[in-house]
């Protein structure tokens, strides 16, 4: 079983409130209130800042110059497309680049990212990474089970952009990617105790995404 699924099988409770919150679901079948989502995409806005800083702090944390370069592309893929891309899909909800930029971080945004970069500061590349999991490969997770709800693709469901963006093959293969890495790290620092901190580390992530979740459905 790989780290990723061991972590995922410690945090199965966890996982299943983050990972079905209603706020998905809504998206799925098209139901979530248009002002839940809106406050989720100013959020997220800020949300992808705050992962750029991590990616480069993985750069840093990296023992090796090829984790260093995939650190450095991350970076790269966040703030030269992945924030353009946030900002287009931004403005067909009538989110202006203006309108991000005067957004005030929700504490639900701020306790995640703190931690991600916290863990990241105090621990090493595969801490960091554990801490980012439940985002980067949850999200594809999260997506490609919202795929197949027969409403997600229709015409008249507003979220199909997002859930096809999330479920398609690039993003799909980003989140095979960082379970690959997390492997290659567990070979060369996880133990048996270790295991036990990275569990930790990732319940307490995914409880705060779920919360992220929770942050925008109160909005509706």
């Amino acid at each position: 079983m790989s780290l990723f699924e061991r972590l995922k099988a410690a945090a199965s409770s966890e996982w299943r409130v983050y990972t079905e919150h209603p706020f998905t679901n809504g998206l799925a079948d098209g139901s979530l209130a248009e002002a839940a989502f809106r406050h989720y995409l100013a959020q997220d806005y800020l949300f992808l800042i705050e992962f750029a800083r991590a990616y480069a702090l993985a750069i840093y944390k990296a023992p090796r110059l090829a984790e260093m370069r995939a650190a450095a592309a991350g970076v790269s893929a966040i703030l030269d497309v992945e924030m353009d891309l946030h900002v287009k899909l931004c403005a067909g909800w009538g989110l202006s680049p203006d309108d991000l930029e005067r957004t005030e971080p929700a504490a639900e945004t701020l306790a995640y990212t703190r931690y991600v970069l916290d863990t990241g500061m105090r621990g090493d590349l595969l801490g960091l990474k554990v801490a980012l999991a439940p985002c980067v490969i949850g999200y594809a997770e999260i997506a490609k089970r919202l795929a197949g709800h027969p409403k997600a693709a229709v015409a008249t469901n507003a979220y199909r952009v997002w859930i096809e963006e999330y479920a398609g093959t690039a993003y799909q293969e980003v989140a095979a990617q960082a379970r690959t890495q997390l492997d290659h790290l567990a070979d060369r620092y996880a133990t048996p105790a270790r295991e036990t901190e990275l569990i930790t580390i990732f319940k307490e992530a995914t409880r705060l995404e779920a919360d992220f979740w929770e942050m925008g459905w109160r909005r509706g």
